[in-house]
């Protein structure tokens, strides 16, 4: 096995005697690289964003921001990542560095060098042309998305400069290094055994490995992006005798459309699969702009989302909502639970201690009135008080089929059965979706904490059902 290390801005880094738990953050800044700055340890502020080379979508090799504070080092062995220092220097800037110097996007500097690493990915998206229409508020002319800087956050600068930079900037030049690095192939995947202190970290090389090692140590911790278990790490000093990183395990990674159902890889990440699908899942396609920032769905994962078993996770109520199934896999076979059965109570499913989640099911056809709200404290970036996936189909103005799935009004994830019950059979007008609107009001057991109280919680899953009915009347014929 190769010894562990990481290419950073060009120069292989050797891993030796790093702790499995240490941070890329950590890892650079105590390697004198200090552009990067830990301002949250939870990827909520972008501070320490860099780019890392992935296998892209429409291009061999991506660049991709990610939280720094939240990619364990160890889950980089083999990898390549560049930081603001590698982009460019006071004497030679990077064109991003630059727009950003001369338009006044600055002034602290504390989370310039994260801004920079999240615009240069955007930079650099493949994909990313002028704009044929008049823009948006969120869009430039020059093709930027400004949901690229959604995880990164200024206190002092204000966005409005940092905007017109991001707006200013044209094309790669034809000797572009980084434009270049992007057309080869994404650095090769390999297994990783880091033993340091009496802990490890360990990248198999194939899900039966991973499912091997399992039956070995079940205490294992199971990793993906990392996005929900470094904040354990970083905030309240969990450590771990054993991780496992899966995110890379080729046969957890595949998305088709088959007879009958889509099928999305659990290592796929929230910014692969929404790529990947291009708009084809409605629910999902407005689910996925609103699951935190581009920064987190960079890098978590929709079996780390499931597979946390938060009450608040963003992804299950749209998934109940489509009737999803979980494929777990060990090494006795696999087996397909339906996701309205896998919680079975606070963080607590249905998995034993030597199944993976592979992947994700969704039965077709879809149904055609979707919708997805998230009721937070701010629009973007932020966890949700209340969640409400919606899947329903009416057929000559009745209510014929019904799915909703909630968040954040009870122990686990569930299905509003008491709401879809009373859809069902009813015609889609006003007067019966209001009273279906007041059973919704009464589901689950939400209680009163910092995010929101009870009362608002229940408050917000009436007026929700009442806000999907006035976006899709018009479109269901009566």
């Amino acid at each position: 096995m190769t010894a562990p290390s990481v290419t950073v801005n060009g120069d292989q880094v050797p891993l030796t005697g790093v702790a499995t738990y240490t941070t890329t953050l950590d890892w650079l800044r105590d390697r004198g690289l200090t552009g990067a700055k830990e301002g949250c340890a939870e990827g909520e502020c972008g501070a320490c964003s860099v780019m890392v080379a992935r296998p892209g979508t429409t291009s061999p090799t991506e660049w991709t921001s990610v939280n720094a504070c939240l990619v364990p080092v160890a889950a980089l062995d083999g990898q390549e990542v560049v930081t603001s220092e590698g982009l460019g220097s006071s004497s030679d800037l990077h064109p991003v560095q630059q727009e950003l110097a001369v338009r006044g996007g600055s002034q602290c500097g504390y989370c310039t060098p994260g801004f920079v690493c999240s615009l240069a990915a955007e930079y650099y998206r493949p994909n990313r042309e002028p704009a044929a229409e008049a823009c948006d508020h969120e869009h430039g002319p020059n093709g930027v998305d400004l949901h690229a800087l959604s995880g990164n956050l200024c206190r002092c600068t204000g966005y409005r400069p940092i905007r017109d930079a991001a707006y200013a900037l044209g094309a790669p030049e034809a000797d572009d290094a980084f434009a270049a690095r992007q057309q080869q192939p994404p650095p090769e995947v390999r297994p990783t055994r880091i033993a340091v202190d009496g802990a490890e970290f360990v990248r198999p090389q194939t899900l039966t490995e991973a499912l091997d090692l399992l039956v070995e140590r079940p205490e294992a911790q199971v990793v993906a992006g990392s996005t929900d278990w470094s904040v354990e790490v970083n905030i309240r000093g969990r450590r771990a005798p054993l991780v496992v990183a899966v995110d890379r395990l080729p046969e957890l990674r595949e998305l088709s459309f088959r007879t009958g159902h889509v099928e999305i890889g659990a290592a796929l990440t929230l910014t692969e699969i929404e790529r990947k699908l291009d708009g084809r899942v409605p629910l999902l396609a407005e689910l996925f702009p609103q699951f935190a920032s581009r920064l987190i769905r960079n890098g978590a994962t929709i079996g780390g989302n499931i597979g946390t078993a938060s009450p608040i996770g963003d992804a299950p109520p749209a998934l109940l909502a489509l009737d999803a199934e979980v494929v777990l896999a060990s090494p006795r076979g696999e087996r397909v639970v339906p996701l309205a059965d896998y919680f079975t109570g606070y963080r607590e499913t249905v998995r034993a201690a030597d199944e993976l989640i592979r992947s994700v099911r969704l039965p077709l056809p879809l149904a055609p009135v979707v919708g997805f709200h998230k009721i937070a404290k701010r629009r973007f970036d932020d966890i949700s008080s209340v969640a409400v996936g919606y899947a329903l189909e009416v057929t000559d103005g009745i209510v014929v089929r019904a799915r909703i799935g909630l968040g954040g009004v009870a122990a686990t994830p569930l299905r509003a059965v008491a709401t879809e019950d009373a859809l069902i059979g009813q015609p889609w007008t006003e007067e019966s979706v209001r009273r279906a609107a007041a059973v919704l009001a009464t589901e689950g057991t939400p209680m009163d904490d910092h995010r929101a109280s009870a009362s608002y919680r229940s408050a917000m899953l009436g007026q929700s059902l009442l806000r999907l009915f006035h976006n899709h009347r018009e479109e269901v014929p009566a």
